[in-house]
């Protein structure tokens, strides 16, 4: 049985590495615009609003996603997921590289939205092919290998994006376009699996259900949603909160924040390496370090002390989102898997949305951009203490109960 799993992961690489690069479209979103917020708030500096209209125009995908993924979680179930996803990647492309061509807030905010559109259905459609394409210990394998991938796609985002918005204020939108050759190994790597009725042999740790697990979903949600709003947190208001420290230039703001990135790799060993622990052992994890980046972020006097916290806050960065999915796919069932995933993708892109307002409140009521960052670390920092004491209880209870 171990070997047959083996030779299907194996059998299976181009399809593992398509959702690896396919999965980082939705982040890519907002990644490459960290280096450029400042400077679009800068050209569209007549607005009095620009200050915190420009990072919910990057976080705007954020609320279309939370409205529109569990639908299409419904209709991934429904008609399946391949051919649903290559055209949902070709609008990626389309409405990402739209703002490129035109000069204005009020456009930039509608094709966010409509991009949103293309992002949940991404999102919902990848996340489910994991489900399919692997059993429990394949699906960490991918993972994990995402949480690798990724950092190093994001850095060279980010090291474009700086020169490209240090050009043209609205550069950045033309690196959308990688959306199209992605599309095209979509469409010749990816094939519509064969859902059944029940698990496929040789899956693990997700029990055959009935009934849609309403009562898993609400909790797993509610913990991504707290979740994204910190995920989020130096995604959008990074480039803010370097400015504080002292640094304005886009390019040299890239290339400070270059290397941290890479650490997001860390993130994923660590998930990887507590792969058998409990769920709880990796969300108190992720938390506590999560939150230390964003409370040090917060503390910096300069960009040095910031650079060191950012580190940290990457670590936690590659930890939330593959502990997130492994623990909210554990009850799961087949028959269910692409609405729960629909359900669980609208959660973490409200908390996307919800973010850049919480730290706007925020900001406002400390007075500046680190204070904000300051707040939402010591959420994290608490989120963490509590799922220790969860685990700490089901300990006690379990020693008691033997």
């Amino acid at each position: 049985m171990r070997a047959l799993a083996t030779m299907r992961r194996l059998t299976l690489i181009p399809q593992g590495i398509t959702i690896v690069v396919s999965a980082f479209l939705p982040i890519f979103a907002i990644v490459t615009m960290l280096p450029a917020v400042p400077s679009i708030i800068d050209h569209f500096g007549s607005d009095p609003a620009a200050h915190w209209k420009v990072p919910m125009m990057v976080a705007a995908p954020g609320l279309t996603i939370a409205l529109v993924a569990p639908f299409a979680g419904w209709l991934v179930d429904l008609l399946g997921r391949r051919n649903l996803l290559i055209a949902a990647t070709f609008l990626y492309g389309i409405v990402g590289t739209l703002p490129y061509f035109v000069e204005s807030l009020d456009f930039l905010f509608a094709s966010r939205f409509v991009l949103g559109l293309s992002e949940a259905a991404i999102l919902t459609i990848v996340n489910t092919l994991l489900g399919d394409y692997w059993d429990d210990s394949g699906r960490r394998d991918w993972l994990f290998i995402q949480g690798v991938v990724g950092p190093f796609l994001a850095t060279g985002v980010i090291l474009l994006a700086g020169p490209v918005t240090a050009v043209r204020w609205n550069g950045v939108f033309l690196v959308y376009a990688v959306a199209f050759p992605i599309a095209l190994a979509m469409y010749f790597f990816l094939f519509e699996p064969a859902v059944a009725t029940k698990e496929p042999e040789g899956s693990v740790g997700t029990p055959v259900a009935t009934g849609f697990p309403w009562a898993w979903i609400l909790l797993t949600g509610g913990v991504t949603l707290l979740t994204a709003t910190m995920y989020y947190v130096f995604s959008i208001n990074g480039g803010l909160a370097f400015r504080e420290v002292g640094v304005t230039n886009p390019a040299r703001l890239s290339a400070l924040i270059a290397i941290p990135s890479l650490f997001v790799m860390l993130g994923s060993l660590f998930f990887r390496l507590l792969g058998g622990a409990a769920n709880a052992v990796q969300l108190a994890a992720f938390f506590l370090i999560l939150g230390l980046g964003l409370v040090g972020i917060g503390l910096a006097p300069d960009y040095r002390w910031m650079i060191a916290a950012v580190v940290l806050q990457q670590i936690g960065t590659g930890m939330t989102v593959p502990s997130l999915i492994a623990w909210t796919q554990t009850r799961l069932p087949v028959q269910h898997r692409g609405r729960g995933m629909g359900v669980w993708t609208a959660c973490f892109f409200l908390g996307q949305f919800v973010s850049p307002w919480l730290v706007h409140r925020f900001d406002l009521i400390t007075g500046s951009m680190q204070g904000a960052f300051l707040l939402m670390g010591l959420i994290g920092l608490v989120s963490g203490l509590v799922a220790a004491a969860s685990l700490a209880r089901r300990s006690r209870l379990a020693a008691t109960a033997s």
